[in-house]
């Protein structure tokens, strides 16, 4: 089975599957009861396409500006080809924009914009981002003058007062895309009722309604009909309540994937707010790794680039400034920062339409649910088989009957409605045998799982991270924010040839004696080198906003006495070169107030150091830097870094005149003014994290940027480096050969100074070559390739970018290590679970072929009626789902081996266990269809009715008292927690009250009649009697 399973279905993977594979696995899986069910959760594969061909054609109308006089009438005909693809409005307005262009027509807008004071309309500010109007937006002023037009200030923003922000919701709209609304739960009943086989089965039900009724009149011959009526409804609305309530947890963890936050200006004060609370004429601030939230025009900014690859496809990086203003929903800032104006929002954007088809598009499917729809093909194949196979040796039998008697030309009513029995049995046969419950089970467990873990801080964003993190067999997890708390403060400084406890700067900024001339360039390069900001906030207290990094050093520099906007105002930035992960470094190049230019430049210690050859000594004296004084700061990076300190190192360099605002920021001659030990300390929790790792066999790994002494400090600490791991720096790992690589890989515990790229080759060898399964933590842009390449992409949601976010699979919403661990607990409960499932579902269907088959050949009837099947079938499929797949995660389950990548979804021991217990069930179930009768001592004309009702009894008993065996697959006590879990307990309890109600009150329908004590003794007797089997058979060695 599995060889099959890997064969035929193998070829979709966690993430990244070809569309082909996807195509493939769906055309195998021809047999289906109910495709719209059954293919719920899988990829549209129609809505990529278009998708791609929206994406296509962005990249058309994108890449020119706007079009000359020539190219008119060659225009008018795009326009028609876009009008094809759903781009009538852009093609208007930029037809409108080159005839603007020709004929020089001026603007004005309509009296509703007027009237509520503003001097644009949103289809004239779309056309001007939209076709990328250089010549519309000067006829306009430029971005001042749009500011203007929208009643905003690129300074201090729109007002917040509620009718002006409500005017400008009704002439410019939100910033919401349409979704594909929400499915009601008649729609749920209407998609269950889609089963091929209840289908067959309702028409049955009318014949048997109409043919019964003409025989025997009403109410008796309307019994059989409407039993299976009755059934049908039944399995159709518990089935139709699980999915409805399976899309509203998928509704819920939709909206949290979509939550992002941006800094705006607004009423002259920063603030943080939603992307669908922005509005055009708000001012947003945007860094690298973010996403653009709407469509806009640059304000102001340094090397800032767009990556327009989501949008369009492209993957050619975009430069953004004054001369190409043009910002474009969706799309990403790949390095630099801006501040932006909003122009246009929701729908009125590309990326609103991209967005609308992109929500329908639907995840992909996980390899257990494909694995498993392979399964129930196969398993299908064989029911039918079965199904045709006791059809016709019934119908055999009827007509052998027919033959003796000498009455084959002769059929009455009771003949047909026996055929029609025949034939409803052998189609629930069908319904049974084919398990369409396994892959819609891996959802059910996925959605359950996702939900805990959303409150366990951890957002699943792929549903099938969450099956693969259960089969994690290493995880490589950056130092910074995850396992320390991001919570950083200067603790020393190396300034002028001393060293400094930063706290007593908090007493007096004058505790150390530092000169003028020092104190000065210090101050100069905190506050003008930073990504971050100083800002007072609504009720005027002093709110420092960037990264922790950049926070500690601004909070450093107010200690000293520095004032944050009196050193922005004093000198000019001409040039801003933000921090890299790969170079390490972020640097800046002032306009000074004498007119001279002076470059800073901050970051790794040993980088910048290596950059200096001139040093501020104890004086205050520019000196060089001399063999001594650089052991001397060497060894101060040393001591910091052995005491657990991140260190950075400011530098400065005075720049000739004639030096060009385009040329890079120089990387050398620079003079060294101090260096700083941040302290970051281990987030509480984290050692015993890293021990209940090692104890579940995960391997964990730290890959941090920082300095190697700094990272053995900190890896010691959590319990990560231990004796005989390897430490390694990130240059030395990159001059190893292939062979060197392999050798060494296995044994690194901790690489630092580490680049992007080189956890990128970390993870691909430990995929790749060491066939391990890998889980990767990311904040940075830079991450984004090695998130993409690991089988499970780990995002930091508070330290991590838009981009980093967009590639992973789950995002930690607290940036802690122990989520992670919490998330592997979760992906091996998952798959555990599957496991139970599949385990419990195998043995009904393997017991009730045989049962109904055997029994159909050797005696010409089906001891189990179309109604008991039906009931049979919903306890086994939708309740038996509900029971199994939901089982919470135990402390147990991080005591086990990880499955790994080879990990065999049905194994051994599940097959021992399988086939145990339905040989167990299948003699009992012999047993009573032959000696039941003389066992109960049953006669007259009712005792066929009476065994068949014990036989059906005792044969969902069997079932109940497997589906608690089934909670453990190899331990023999299967009751510890079983009371913890409330779905499991009201499932079974719901299950055997309906089942005394069918045997006691429902007999008419679902031919059974009631049963004395002794009978319903017997009957949990034998049901009983399944669960030492089970435990016995557990004693069993695979």
């Amino acid at each position: 089975m599995e060889s099959y399973l890997n064969e035929n279905f193998g070829e979709v993977k966690a993430k990244n599957s070809s569309e082909e594979a996807l195509r493939r696995w769906r055309k195998l899986c021809w047999f289906v009861k109910n495709p719209k069910r059954r293919f719920r959760y899988t990829a549209n594969l129609n809505k990529r396409s278009e998708v791609q061909a929206i994406r296509r054609n962005n990249q058309v109308s994108l890449s020119s500006p706007f079009f000359a006089a020539s190219a008119v009438v060659a225009y008018s005909l795009l326009v028609f080809l876009l009008l094809m693809v759903e781009k009538l409005r852009v093609a208007l307005l930029v037809s409108q924009a080159a005839l603007q262009f020709i004929h020089g027509i001026s603007y004005s807008p309509p009296e509703e914009v007027k009237n509520a004071g503003f001097e644009i309309c949103a289809d004239e500010l779309g056309s001007i981002v939209e076709g990328h109007n250089v010549k519309k937006l000067k006829g306009h002023g430029g971005v001042e003058g749009l500011a203007q037009k929208l009643s905003t200030s690129t300074m201090d923003g729109i007002s917040t007062a509620e009718h002006l922000v409500n005017r400008r919701k009704e002439i410019y709209g939100i910033n919401r895309f349409i979704e594909t609304p929400t499915k009601g739960y008649l729609v749920f009943v209407w998609e269950a009722l889609q089963d091929m086989t209840l289908m067959i089965l309702a028409v049955c039900a009318v014949v048997s309604l109409f043919v019964g009724i003409i025989m025997e009149g009403w109410p008796k011959g309307a019994h059989d009909g409407l039993g299976i009526v009755a059934s049908i409804l039944l399995v159709v609305f518990v089935t139709a309540t699980s999915d409805y309530r399976q899309s509203l947890q998928f509704k819920d963890l939709d909206k949290e994937k979509k939550k992002i936050n941006v800094q705006v200006t607004r009423d002259g004060g920063r603030r943080k707010i939603s992307i669908y609370e922005l509005l055009p004429g708000d001012i947003v601030h945007l860094a690298i790794g973010d996403q653009v939230p709407a469509d806009g025009l640059f304000i102001s900014g340094y090397s800032a680039v767009i990556d327009e690859s989501s949008l369009t496809g492209e993957s050619e990086p975009i430069h953004v400034n004054s001369e190409h203003p043009f910002l474009l929903s969706g799309t990403k800032v790949q390095d630099g920062s801006l501040k932006m104006l909003v122009t246009t929002v929701g729908m009125r954007t590309q990326w609103g339409k991209l967005m609308a088809t992109l929500s329908e598009e639907g995840d992909d499917e996980t390899p257990l649910q494909v694995k498993l729809n392979g399964v129930a093909t196969v398993i299908g194949k064989i029911g039918l088989f079965f199904a045709v196979v006791t059809f016709a040796v019934m119908v055999q039998g009827l007509l052998s009957c027919k033959l003796l008697e000498g009455s084959q030309w002769r059929w009455s009513g009771d003949d047909a409605l026996e055929l029609l029995e025949y034939f409803a049995i052998a189609v629930t046969i069908v319904v049974v045998a084919v398990p369409e419950g396994l892959p819609l089970a891996v959802t059910l467990s996925l959605a359950f799982a996702m939900k805990k873990m959303m409150n366990d801080k951890a957002l699943v964003r792929h549903l099938a991270a969450c099956e693969t993190m259960g089969s994690a067999t290493t995880i490589c997890s950056d130092k910074t924010g995850t396992l320390t708390t991001n919570h950083m403060t200067v603790v020393k400084a190396h300034i002028c040839g001393k060293t400094v406890e930063a706290s007593s700067f908090k007493e007096s900024p004058s505790a150390c004696e530092l000169s003028d001339s020092a104190r000065k360039v210090l101050l100069e390069s905190i506050f003008n080198n930073t990504g971050g900001e100083v800002v007072k906030s609504k009720d005027d207290k002093i709110e420092i906003l960037g990264t922790p990094t950049e926070t500690a050093i601004l909070e450093f520099g107010l200690q000293l006495g520095g004032d944050f906007l009196k050193e922005r105002q004093a000198s000019k930035i001409v040039k801003l070169e933000p921090f890299n992960s790969s170079k390490k470094r972020m640097g800046v190049l002032l306009e000074l107030p004498n007119g001279g230019l002076r470059a800073h430049c901050k970051g790794a210690s040993e980088i910048i150091l290596a950059a200096c050859d001139k040093v501020i000594d104890s004086n205050g004296a520019v000196v060089p830097l001399d063999k001594a004084s650089i052991d001397h700061l060497s060894a101060t990076i040393e001591e910091f870094a052995c005491e657990a300190l991140r260190t950075l190192c400011l530098a400065y360099k005075e720049i000739e005149n004639g030096f060009s605002s385009d040329s890079p920021i120089p990387i050398g001659g620079y003079t060294c003014i101090g260096i700083v030990g941040i302290k970051d300390p281990v987030r509480p929790g984290v050692k015993e994290s890293v021990a209940i790792c090692r104890s579940a066999g995960i391997t964990v790994r730290m890959v941090t940027g920082d300095n190697i002494n700094t990272a053995k400090a900190i890896a010691r600490e959590c319990g990560i480096l231990t004796e005989g791991g390897i430490v390694i720096e990130g240059p030395e790992f990159r001059e190893k050969s292939e062979e060197e690589l392999t050798e060494l890989i296995p044994k690194i515990q901790v690489m630092a100074r580490s680049s992007p790229m080189d956890k990128h080759t970390l993870v691909k060898h430990l995929r790749t070559t060491l066939q391990e399964v890998v889980a990767v933590t990311g904040d940075g842009t830079n991450d984004a390739p090695a998130l993409h390449e690991a089988d499970i992409g780990l995002a930091m949601g508070i330290a991590g970018t838009e981009v980093a976010k967009e590639s992973a699979d789950v995002i930690i919403l607290d940036d802690n290590f122990s989520t992670i661990v919490t998330v592997a607990k979760w992906g091996r409960s998952v798959y555990t679970n599957i496991q139970k499932f599949v385990q419990f579902q195998l043995t009904v269907n393997i017991v009730a072929l045989i049962v109904n088959f055997s029994s159909a050949c050797l005696t010409g009837n089906a001891p189990l009626t179309a109604v008991q099947l039906l009931w049979v079938n919903m306890i086994m499929d939708t309740l038996g789902a509900l029971a199994l797949a939901t089982e919470p995660p135990s402390d147990e389950l991080m005591n086990r081996q990880p499955v790994g990548r080879k990990g065999s979804i049905i194994s051994n021991v599940m097959w021992r266990n399988i086939l145990g217990q339905a040989i167990y069930q299948f003699v009992v179930i012999w047993y009573l269809q032959t000696r039941g009768k003389q066992v109960f001592g049953l006669t007259g004309p009712d005792s066929d009715l009476t065994l068949n009702t014990i036989i059906f009894n005792s044969f969902v008993f069997c079932q109940l008292f497997n589906e608690i065996s089934s909670r453990e697959m190899e331990k023999i006590n299967v009751f510890k927690g079983i009371l913890n879990n409330y779905v499991f307990v009201a499932v079974l309890t719901s299950t055997l009250i309906f089942q005394i109600i069918i045997i006691e009150f429902l007999g008419a329908f679902a031919n059974t009649t009631p049963l004395t004590l002794t009978q319903w003794f017997v009957n949990v007797l034998f049901g009983f009697l399944g669960m030492p089997i089970a435990a016995a058979l557990k004693l069993i060695p695979i």
